[in-house]
């Protein structure tokens, strides 16, 4: 595909200051054509994909920003399984109004669109519904914007109940909005004069075909949301169990396609699904894991982020994402080999604010350094300080990363030197599943056992030991 740039101005420039031949230009985006290996390909998949022209609007920010937003954008359309054929960026000091990108680039875009037989325009933002209906009146073909386009994505691989509910709770809520008649069928109203011969229980004002639509939409709306809070309802029971045995909960947020999954196989052996595509996974994995010293602790996988998420999924999914915001720790996953990773950080972030997670601690963990330029990767450690480095795919810095997530987690606040019978061996088990044992010996009466454990296992030791030694708790003054 051809690329064609006008000349560039200054990205700290204000919107004010742009050129004229930068307002009246569209950019070109290299690179955003997906490429076909074969005939056989072209043919098999010209029965399935949608041709796809991407459009959007540089009305912030750097150029590369704005081209990189593209790019996502492009994948996010080859992930739903479409076929791009071109992507232009207009310049511009705000979003046009009525038409997204002006009533003149409109139709330069529909001369576009014509000229590469594309049946579909996806735009790099979220539309009102009379900017889609304008935008479509002018180009002749279906537009989708960025929020259809994931919610779309996400309707591909949503697997449990609760997953596929939660997605189409998030497209009915994008969709009531945006429901618009076709011709005048949507607008007769069944009842009252009109009704003529439709007899008895038709009279009256009726109502129109379009509020039909809506009223059942808010019904089936009202049922999912009821529906999902009572499948999160054994979610909450898991919580409350670990929380209850102290437990302490770490969970993997981040970017899509970042390699939290990949890093959640590597640190626990989980063997949950892995692949090279945005939002592989919707649902969350929750499995066992130990620190170098023997601590255990829960670590969860969770729906990766992008730019601009849409907040009806932010909504739909927030009983999922509930996980993070009760965590003692989100191991927050960079993608090294990003071109932009300082964005995908600051996206990522912003969803965790909506989600009442900004105030639980964060290790920022930069992964696919074997794939990631140096250069990059060092300024990103000076931006990021205290960020550990890793490779899932290789095992470099796993090490290092075991040892930095046990050094974040909550410690234990009560330190016992018991001997536990032999009887009880059960509470040895537990000291080592949930604390951490200094010393285990075992002596005539039972083991002695010199540990750091949650309180309440703290008790128990305390009311089954033969000889107890006062429990010594770090945040009391020792005795004179």
């Amino acid at each position: 595909m051809s690329t064609v740039f006008s000349e560039q101005q200054d990205p700290a420039d204000l919107p004010g200051d742009m050129d004229l031949e930068d307002r009246h230009a569209l950019r070109r985006v290299a690179g955003l054509s997906t490429e076909l290996q074969d005939v056989s390909e072209v043919e098999y998949r010209a029965l399935r994909l949608e041709r796809v022209v991407l459009i959007g609007v540089w009305a912030e920010g750097s150029l590369a920003s704005a081209e990189n937003s593209l790019r996502e954008l492009s994948r996010l359309a080859e992930t739903a399984g479409s076929e791009v054929l071109d992507g232009l960026i207009q310049r511009r000091s705000q979003v046009d109004a009525a038409t997204y990108v002006g009533s003149g680039k409109a139709r330069e875009l529909a001369g576009i669109v014509a000229a590469a037989d594309a049946d579909t325009v996806i735009c790099d933002g979220e539309l009102t519904p009379s900017q889609l209906r304008r935008l479509e009146g002018v180009v002749k073909v279906k537009v989708v914007d960025r929020t259809a386009l994931i919610l779309d994505i996400f309707a591909q691989h949503a697997r449990s109940r609760e997953g596929k509910a939660q997605v189409e709770l998030a497209q009915l809520q994008y969709m009531l909005p945006r429901l618009r008649g076709w011709g005048e069928s949507l607008s007769r109203q069944a009842g009252g004069r009109v009704a003529g011969g439709g007899g008895i229980g038709t009279r009256g004002p009726g109502e129109t075909k379009i509020e039909t639509d809506r009223r059942r939409l808010r019904a089936r709306i009202a049922r999912l949301q009821k529906d999902i809070a009572s499948l999160s309802t054994g979610r909450k029971v898991q919580r409350g169990q670990r929380r209850r045995r102290d437990v302490p909960s770490v969970v993997i947020a981040g970017y899509t396609n970042a390699g939290k999954s990949s890093l959640l196989n590597a640190l626990t052996g989980a063997g949950v699904l892995v692949e090279d595509a945005l939002f592989a996974t919707l649902d969350p994995a929750v499995r066992r894991a130990v620190t170098p010293s023997g601590r255990a602790f829960t670590l969860t996988d969770t729906v990766g982020f992008v730019r601009h998420l849409p907040h009806q999924l932010v909504e739909a999914f927030r009983s999922t994402l509930e996980e993070a915001a009760e965590a003692d720790l989100i191991v927050h996953v960079v993608d090294g080999s990003d071109a932009d990773p300082e964005a995908q950080i600051a996206a990522v972030r912003g969803v965790l604010a909506d989600i009442g997670a900004a105030h639980v601690p964060e290790l920022v963990v930069v992964n696919k350094i074997d794939a990631a330029d140096p250069v990059v990767l060092q300024a990103l450690r000076a931006r990021v300080p205290g960020s550990v480095s890793v490779s899932a795919k290789t095992g470099a810095g796993l090490t290092v990363l075991r040892e930095a997530i046990e050094a974040a987690l909550p410690r234990m606040d009560a330190q016992v030197r018991v001997i536990v019978p032999y009887r009880r061996a059960d509470l040895v088990a537990r000291a080592h599943a949930d604390g951490e044992v200094l010393r285990a010996e075992h002596v005539p009466d039972g083991t002695l056992l010199e540990a750091r454990v949650p309180p309440g296992l703290a008790a128990k030791l305390e009311a089954a030991a033969l000889t107890l030694e006062p429990v010594w708790n770090p945040l009391e003054p020792a005795a004179p």
